[in-house]
């Protein structure tokens, strides 16, 4: 895969590209459908599969305080695509200059000039430009001028449409199943491993301290039976919260990897929740949290055999 990133000033696609255009955060079902009529487009035409997003999320500039927390990290989202047969990835750094591009402009020189787009697929709620000006019609007029053909991706999902913003919800109430749905897939995590206190080994049950980026959804408060590991997944019981037992307060998530006894400490791990065991819970002691603890892993145990 080829990726452009940097001052559109500098980027050539080089070649005719069939293009799908928006933030993309999840790559969820939805985004799927689009996904689909890109290379379908790209194949009957001849063109080179290419989807142009945007890092960060046009709000965290636009409107910082009502910002989403993200679904993946760009280098996720991209090996994603990757993985669903795009074969170039634009990032666009949503910034003032980009921002205050009239929609026209934007189509004209970076749809255009840069990415020499022969055919574009956006979703039909997708906005650009300044103030929001731009939306697919806008695509379409523009595009019978400058050359290329323009197809709106209906919303899926009937009356409660696919969106990040249904995964997030129901990540934060804790129902990753529902987040799979959505998904197509697991919700992942992915993050550094770093030292911790060492009372998971006191409990019998040695922990990994996942140091997560802080622009990334975190599924609520609670135990989870998951699939965790550097390379291969394999199962484990994720832990989200404070540690209320011990006075904490400070958010934090932990793995457990069931039956492996490995050091992966500064290594990156990955986390695919696959079902919620329990709440967050405080405990008398350290007996009673030992005692469920061996119930926790039990229990993910099962679940994902």
């Amino acid at each position: 895969m080829r990726i452009l990133r940097g001052a559109p000033s500098t980027w050539d696609a080089g070649e005719s590209l069939a293009l799908a255009i928006g933030v993309f955060d999840g790559i969820h079902i939805g985004h799927h459908h689009v996904l689909r009529l890109l290379l379908e487009a790209a194949d009957s035409r001849g063109l080179k599969p290419a989807v142009l997003t945007f890092d960060p999320h046009p709000l965290a500039l636009v409107a910082p305080q009502v910002a989403p927390r993200m679904l993946t990290t760009i280098d996720q989202r991209i090996e994603q695509l990757d993985a669903l047969g795009v074969e170039l990835v634009a990032v666009l750094a949503f910034n003032e200059a980009v921002r205050g591009m009239s929609a026209t402009a934007f189509v004209e020189d970076i749809l255009v000039k840069r990415l020499r787009a022969g055919f574009v697929v956006a979703g039909e709620d997708f906005r650009f430009g300044e103030n929001r000006a731009g939306n697919v019609a806008l695509l379409g007029e523009v595009g019978s001028e400058l050359g290329f053909e323009t197809v709106t991706s209906p919303l899926v999902g009937a009356a409660e449409p696919v969106s990040s913003t249904r995964i997030r919800q129901a990540l934060e109430t804790g129902d990753v199943t529902a987040a799979a749905a959505l998904l197509g897939r697991s919700y992942e995590l992915v993050g550094t491993v770093v030292p911790g206190a060492g009372r998971g080994s006191e409990l019998g049950a040695s922990t990994a301290n996942v140091d997560v980026d802080a622009t990334l959804s975190i599924p609520r408060r609670g135990v989870y039976a998951v699939r965790a590991g550097v390379g291969e997944l394999v199962p484990a019981v994720a832990n989200i919260g404070v540690r209320p037992t011990f006075g904490e307060g400070v958010e934090t998530v932990e793995v457990h990897l069931i039956d492996r006894f490995v050091d992966i400490v500064g290594d990156a791990v990955r986390i695919e929740f696959v079902a919620r065991i329990r709440d967050e819970w405080t405990f008398a002691g350290m007996a009673e949290l030992a005692d469920q603890v061996r119930a926790d892993i039990e229990a993910a145990r099962s679940i994902l055999s």
